[in-house]
């Protein structure tokens, strides 16, 4: 076999066993991508999310409350991240949202010990919202955390 086909063959193997790999195994780009749209700090496209998120981790399993939801095996910052949702074109919010398995406690110290990211917490009640100056929002889920960072929807050109 010329050098060229048995190069072109091995290329259409290794592109065939990219594409045939499983969804579900956390991306490099998770933390790029998922945990700086949770911190606020990248532009908010719904379909983007929706799309890289069903690339990493197949279909979303439910389609409720306004978000496409997606379970995940990945993490950020140290912390398990069990669900995923980003918000579809029924809410009035374009949002991206993640479970994690630790407290907000132990997520918001996580947070500022890998990015730096300081959350304050806006009452003195028990279970308090905790909030960033980009907007990025840790609140309870029963024992779990939810993080979030949510933003109205742009006027669309006309």
């Amino acid at each position: 076999m010329p050098a060229f086909t048995r190069l072109a063959a091995l290329a259409c193997l290794a592109t065939a066993s990219i594409l045939a790999a499983p969804a579900g195994a956390m991306p490099s780009t998770f933390g790029t991508v998922i945990g700086n749209a949770l911190l606020c700090r990248s532009h908010l496209e719904n379909r983007y999310f929706h799309d890289y998120l069903t690339a990493s981790f197949g279909p979303a399993y439910k389609r409720e409350g306004g978000a496409y939801w997606f379970k995940t095996e990945a993490t950020l910052w140290g912390a398990e991240v069990k669900e995923v949702m980003v918000s579809d074109d029924t809410s009035e919010l374009v949002f991206i949202a993640a479970i994690t398995d630790s407290t907000p406690q132990e997520l918001e110290s996580a947070i500022r010990a890998s990015v730096g990211t300081t959350f304050r917490a806006v009452d003195a009640t028990p279970f308090p919202l905790r909030v960033s100056n980009p907007g990025s929002t840790i609140a309870y889920m029963n024992d779990k955390s939810k993080i979030y960072c949510a933003k109205f929807k742009s006027i669309p050109v006309r």
